[in-house]
Order: structure tokens, then C-alpha cells, then sequence
């Protein structure tokens, strides 16, 4: 039987409370110190994994350490304890580890990982990417939208993610705004993508979110950010929001503010039928994020490889995943907002209110 690993952490300390509910007695500093001194650990069991042409298991490691946390202690310590993980995963039989939320972030984007380990690392971006297009391909039809007729505005487009949501966004819309904090960066992909489409493409740089996805019809977001970053007011009537990041980059003020726009999650993922995660992440029985996915349809497939790992993604690797994707029985399932099913009731309010006055 095929085996992977993925590694899973807390996103916000509230997460930590929920495993270990008796810490809420102590100031919150004292639980990050507390927590951030644990080992990793077997979070669950992943059974029944299966598809027409393979069978595999798995198990979550956790790591217990929020994404602020992360981000907050040195480099050199948090890759020692994703690392340390990942040697879990590899005793266990995992011949794959998929790295989960912010410890696909830390460092250099898994490189340093794989090269500590005896076993392949994918970070899931690449399936990432393709479920989050394929989502807001899908919210732009709801709402009567036609992509080839629509600026898209790509926040974070500088990273490896947000660069091939960049260049998808190139080869279907009318226009792309790409934004991040680098001019410099967003010249050369922009010039990188004129040289590869031509200069027929309509792309555009700005280094202001705000400015940059004020007329934007589609906006996909996919920062590292640790606080939220797309804000109410920044948004145009009747717009698509799809937020690729974890933590979120869109305000929960947009969903409760904002009765005119459609925000999404990007990468939420339909399984084959009988998966069994032992563990609750938010999601109903048979869903999980792509990143999740991309382990898995990896494993099936056995392709062992380091597939979505460092600064760099290519297009091609997203066709092929969706094609392996497909071949194992992976699929977008629907929309959801805040990790909540988006229902007629929720789109039909969107529609009602689109080109009303939000203050």
C-alpha cells in the first residue's frame, strides 16, 4: 500500500484551545511558550484511501506552533521542528509529506525540508493553484460573468502561487492587474509574460491593493500575510473575491459588510468516496484543502517526486495535476465562504445587492 504524511499546525491559538482547552487558564504568552516547546506528534490516522488504479493511507503530524508564532521565532528553529515532522512521517512509511499552511511558507519553500529528508515533500501549491482558478471560473459564471470579458486583479503575484494564478489569469481574462510590494518584481513577470503571450495581453503592475483591485471584476488573493489585508472598501460592486491564503488575507468584515460581493475559498476539495481523515479541520465528511489533495493524488499515482516545492511553479504542472486529479477521482466541490457552503440563498443576496451604497 502506498503511504503519505502531511503536516498540520494550529493557525490561530484558538485552535490550540480546542485540542487543549485547560490552557485558557494562562495568559496567551504563556501558552505559546508552553506549546512551541512540544514535540510534533500524530495528529490522525488517514484510512480508506483509494482510487480505480491505487490504494494508499496516511497520517496528519502536527506541529504546534500558530502561523504568528512562525513567524515570530527564528527560521533556523521552526524548519528544525518542520523537519523534525517530516522524520516522523518518514518513519512511519510515508514515501510523500505534503507541508500544510505556514510551513509551506517558512524558508524557501520546502527546499530545505526535502533536503533534509529521505523521503519527497510537496508543499500542494501547484493543485492549490488549479482548484482556486477552477472555483472562480465557477463564481464568475453565477453571477453572470464572462473571465474573457473581465479584469482580474492578482494579489501577491510576486510568490510562487500568485504568479501562475497570474498567468492564468493572463491566458483567459481581458486584463490583469498583478500586485505585490516590488516593483521590480512585478516588472520582470511582467515582462516575463509578454515574451511568452505576445504583447496582445493586457497586464498591468501596481504595488497598492488598494488601487489595484478598486475596478478589478475578479480578484485572487494569496499573500504570506499573517493579518488580513483585503478590506471592505477596497472592492467593487458585484465583484468575485477568491481568497487563496491560509491564514486569510480577505477581512471577515467583507462577508458581514459587503452584501455585494461573492468571496470564496480557494482550494476546497471533493475526495474520493470513503476517505476517512479521523479529524475534524472544519470541513464536512469528504472534504479538505488542495494542498491536502495534492499529497494524496500524488500518493496514489506513485509519484514520488518533490513536486511543488521552492519559489518557483510552473504552468504545465498545474495541467498535470489536474489531469492526475481527475484520473483518482478529485474534484472541486461547489463553492464555500469562510468555510461555509455558498448556497443560491447566498448568491441570490449577492445579485440583489449588487450597485448599492456600503459605507
Amino acid at each position: 500500500m502506498n503511504r503519505f504524511a502531511f503536516i498540520v499546525h494550529p493557525i490561530e491559538i484558538d485552535d490550540i484551545y480546542k485540542k487543549y482547552g485547560f490552557l485558557k487558564i494562562l495568559p496567551k504568552n504563556m501558552t505559546e511558550k508552553l506549546v512551541r516547546s512540544m514535540p510534533p506528534s500524530i495528529t490522525s490516522h488517514i484510512t480508506n484511501v483509494k482510487s480505480t488504479y491505487q490504494e494508499s493511507e496516511g497520517w496528519f503530524v502536527g506541529v504546534p506552533m500558530t502561523s504568528k508564532m512562525m513567524i515570530e521565532m527564528s527560521e533556523e528553529y521552526v524548519l528544525r521542528k518542520i523537519i523534525k515532522a517530516g522524520k516522523m512521517a518518514e518513519s512511519l512509511g510515508a514515501k510523500i509529506v505534503g507541508l500544510g499552511a505556514y510551513t509551506s511558507v517558512i524558508g524557501d519553500g520546502g527546499v530545505t525540508i526535502a533536503n533534509n529528508l529521505g523521503i519527497a515533500v510537496t508543499t500542494g501549491n501547484t493543485y492549490t493553484v488549479a482548484s482556486a482558478f477552477e472555483a472562480t471560473k465557477q463564481a464568475c459564471r453565477l453571477l453572470d460573468k464572462n473571465l474573457k470579458e473581465c479584469e482580474i486583479a492578482v494579489v501577491g503575484a510576486t510568490g510562487s502561487i500568485g504568479k501562475v494564478c497570474a498567468e492564468l489569469a493572463c491566458r483567459e481574462a481581458r486584463k490583469t492587474t498583478i500586485i505585490s510590494r516590488s516593483n521590480e518584481k512585478l516588472l520582470a513577470v511582467k515582462e516575463e509574460f509578454i515574451q511568452k503571450y505576445g504583447e496582445s495581453i493586457s497586464i498591468e503592475c501596481s504595488s497598492s491593493i488598494k488601487e489595484g483591485i478598486k475596478n478589478a471584476d475578479v480578484v485572487i488573493t494569496v499573500t504570506s500575510s499573517i493579518d488580513d489585508i483585503i478590506k471592505p472598501e477596497y472592492i467593487k460592486s458585484g465583484a468575485v473575491v477568491c481568497d487563496v491564503a491560509r491564514p486569510r488575507d480577505v477581512s471577515k468584515l467583507v462577508r458581514e459588510q459587503r452584501k455585494d460581493v461573492l468571496v470564496i475559498d480557494g482550494g476546497v476539495i471533493q475526495v474520493p468516496d470513503g476517505v476517512d481523515f479521523n479529524f475534524n479541520f472544519g470541513f464536512p465528511k469528504g472534504l479538505c484543502y488542495a494542498c491536502m489533495a495534492e499529497t494524496m493524488i500524488l500518493s496514489l499515482e506513485g509519484k514520488y517526486e518533490n513536486f511543488s516545492i521552492g519559489r518557483s511553479m510552473k504552468i504545465e504542472k498545474v495541467d498535470e495535476i489536474n489531469r492526475l486529479a481527475e484520473k483518482h477521482g478529485f474534484r472541486i466541490a461547489g463553492l464555500r465562504s469562510f468555510e461555509k457552503v455558498v448556497d443560491e440563498g447566498y448568491i441570490q443576496d449577492v445579485i440583489n445587492n449588487i450597485g448599492k451604497v456600503y459605507v
